[in-house]
């Protein structure tokens, strides 16, 4: 049973190219699979959530998180009636925009961008591949998903500015999405927050005692973990309060969400996309752990010495294969030379580089500014 909010795909704005209806599988379904059989998903494997391979095939990246974010998503949908199958698609799609080497690429492959005088936006990413890049099917261009999960992509967790994006405007800017897009942004909260806690603690770089005085609510779950099981080990323990964690925030969402619902007496989905503000959000309580869950991670882990060695060589892998690229185009696969007759170069480049796994981009790095390259390309520059 829907509630009376939430977006039926019957009712759906529909796809670019018409397509016959699926004998035994709705449109979000079918998207939902389109996105899982993509090449962009599969990459997603090979790309770093926080930690490298170097330190253990055991740590999350950017598939597992995303599965993880699915899973979180889909018991808060079933939750508050929402359409499950939207937002398993829109979990599942959210990520494909990022390029290798997680958040520090990002910033690495933007730092390019704006030396161009443009930028780079995995949200605005994702709906290139969607539209443009993957190529599967005979009859169009990308996946051809329906208007509701490519609204979702960019506006998931960012309102774009209609004047700043005029391309964009199909998207309907200035209203709010429905909130099974809007669920997707806390979702992935949640899910790397804990993760990353998890795996920080993993890796040695983040103690038991740090954790719970950084992370209050942590070290009160920890407590009672502790006073359940006093006779286990210390990580089955940790594991146990993490547990409680993700539930508590979870649950809190859901509540929240409701009594945010109910407080504008939303009615309908017009409501929530005519409503002035974001309705998916915690409980101000909930809101300050977030907050200082957030704030612990940045301090002690994503800022952490330890984590700058692969900062540092995502920053110069990106940065010198961007410029090699821009100064050289000849060097670009023949496909991304064709594209740089249409587009800025910048951009081809751009595009070229997020798509790339960890691993191809250092074989490219190797292959193109390795030491035996370097005299090489100076002397055709």
């Amino acid at each position: 049973m829907l509630a009376e909010y939430a977006v039926r795909v019957e009712q759906s704005r529909g796809r670019r190219f018409f397509e016959p209806s699926h004998p035994y599988r709705n449109d979000f379904q079918r998207d939902r699979d389109r996105v899982i059989h993509s090449r962009a998903f599969r990459r997603l494997e090979a790309k770093t959530q926080v930690f490298t391979r170097r330190y253990s095939d055991h740590f999350r990246n950017r598939l597992t998180h995303t599965i993880e974010v699915a899973q979180i998503a889909r018991t808060i949908a079933l939750q508050l009636g929402l359409n499950e199958d939207l937002v398993e698609a829109l979990a599942l799609v959210h990520d494909v925009g990022h390029p290798p080497f997680g958040h520090a690429g990002e910033k690495a492959l933007d730092a390019a961008m704006r030396a161009h005088g443009s930028f780079f936006d995995h949200n605005l990413h994702a709906l290139r591949i969607v539209e443009d890049f993957e190529m599967r099917y005979a009859a169009f261009r990308g996946l051809n998903l329906t208007f509701e999960v490519r609204e979702g992509i960019i506006k998931h967790s960012h309102d774009y500015d209609a004047r700043q994006f005029p391309e964009l405007a199909e998207y309907m800017l200035e209203q709010r999405p429905p909130l099974e897009a809007q669920l997707i942004d806390l979702a992935d909260e949640i899910a790397y927050n804990t993760a990353d806690l998890d795996d920080g603690y993993e890796a040695h770089l983040l103690t038991l005692e740090s954790v719970c005085a950084g992370v209050p609510v942590f070290g009160r779950f920890y407590d009672e973990a502790e006073h359940t099981y006093p006779s286990v080990m210390e990580k089955l323990k940790f594991n146990e309060a993490l547990k409680r964690l993700l539930d508590h925030m979870v649950g809190d969402l859901i509540s929240n969400i409701q009594k945010q619902v109910q407080g504008a007496a939303i009615g309908s989905l017009e409501e929530v996309r005519a409503c002035p503000h974001r309705l998916v959000t915690f409980s101000p309580a909930v809101e300050l752990e977030r907050s200082e869950t957030k704030k612990f991670l940045y301090a002690n882990l994503y800022f952490s010495a330890a984590l700058d060695p692969e900062k540092n060589d995502a920053e110069r892998v990106i940065s010198e294969l961007f410029d090699l690229w821009m100064a050289h185009p000849e060097n670009l696969p023949s496909s991304y030379q064709e594209k740089a007759r249409q587009e800025p170069l910048s951009r081809v480049v751009c595009d070229y580089i997020a798509g790339m796994t960890d691993n191809y981009i250092y074989e490219q790095y190797e292959k193109y500014c390795g030491k035996d390259n370097v005299v090489a390309n100076t002397e055709t520059g």
